[in-house]
């Protein structure tokens, strides 16, 4: 499928300071079996408890209300509509995986809610598991869009359990601008999530039907994996994100811009990561005013992916190669 880019809000959220995100992955142990779904009241209330605690970003699991003969549901059906109710309560952006039916077609759909509840991104699972999802009745369709959006903390995008065997789709993710991956599953998914983190470096969060939940920092770096943590088939993970965090090749950026940086604005920014095999380094502001990325910029520092990109075009004009 052709990965289409979507069409982003208006958003002022990357390069500002003090882009923190108090992310939150709820779940809960289950199959797509009608007999062991986790009933959506169960759910909402611990939803509701995490966001009244100031969670900026809930995640639910694959599929939090099953994949069987009688889960399928419109964005109007009873699992948006509660969520959308505990969004708007406590403003705060849920991530609502679910078998969802629009007209004859049937998706596995991630449905981002805003902190006013409303429905601002859909994401349908572009590869579905072929010998499960699409032989189905009906069928789960596949998507053909990668999906990214503007929160008021930076770009979200999403991908959903078997797409994780799919570099290209975390590729867009990446090209789209992502700063934060969130990944609704049925299972870990583990180094090959981490895989993606590496080399697209963004965050990424999971949330299973194990359940668990794994956070991944922007180079790699496993910052934590929880498993049933809350006890009786149900993991809650929290993790404040800084979205302002950035990594950097040495290449062009050592040492003179780096330097520059660092003697100006030595109390704004630190060099907080040095990863010398790789040749990286990571920049964060130390204080909530100041902006990493912004600094970074204005002393001429280029971001790791921006330089690959660069590189690549011009590597391909060397070849010879034209683009339209």
């Amino acid at each position: 499928p052709t990965l289409n880019q979507q069409a982003a809000p208006t958003d002022t959220a990357p390069g500002k300071a003090n882009r923190l995100v108090r992310a939150v992955s709820v779940s809960f142990k289950s199959n797509v079996g009608i007999q062991t779904v986790v009933p959506l009241t169960r759910i909402a209330d611990r939803v509701d408890h995490e966001a009244a605690q100031g969670a900026d970003l809930v995640i639910l699991p694959e599929h939090c209300q099953g994949c069987n003969e009688r889960s399928q549901e419109t964005l109007d059906g009873p699992t948006i509509t509660a969520m959308a109710r505990i969004a708007r309560r406590h403003r705060t952006y849920i991530v609502v995986p679910i078998d969802r039916k629009d007209g004859d077609l049937r998706f596995n759909s991630s449905v981002l809610l805003d902190r006013g509840g409303n429905v601002v991104c859909i994401y349908d699972k572009v590869y579905p598991v072929y010998q499960d999802e699409c032989e189905r009745t009906p069928p789960i369709r596949p998507g053909d869009s990668a999906r990214v959006y503007k929160a008021d903390f930076g770009r979200v995008g999403f991908a959903t359990c078997f797409d994780v065997n799919w570099a290209s789709l975390w590729r867009r993710l990446s090209n789209l601008g992502a700063e934060l991956v969130v990944f609704p599953s049925a299972y870990s998914a583990g180094r090959s999530l981490q895989a993606h983190a590496i080399v697209n470096n963004y965050y990424v969060m999971s949330s299973t039907r194990i359940p668990d939940c794994q956070v991944y920092d922007i180079d790699g770096e496993l910052l934590l994996h929880d498993k049933e943590n809350a006890g009786s088939g149900v993991n809650v993970t929290r993790i404040q994100l800084d979205m302002d965090r950035c990594i950097f090749h040495q290449d062009q950026n050592m040492p003179h811009k780096l330097d520059s940086l660092l003697q100006a604005h030595g109390n704004d920014v630190e060099r907080e990561k040095w990863l010398p095999l790789e040749g990286w380094f990571v920049l964060r502001a130390r204080h909530p005013g100041a902006s990493a990325q912004e600094l970074a910029k204005q002393f001429g520092l280029e971001t790791l992916q921006h330089y690959l990109n660069r590189s690549q075009c011009e590597i391909d004009q060397c070849r010879g190669w034209e683009f339209a």
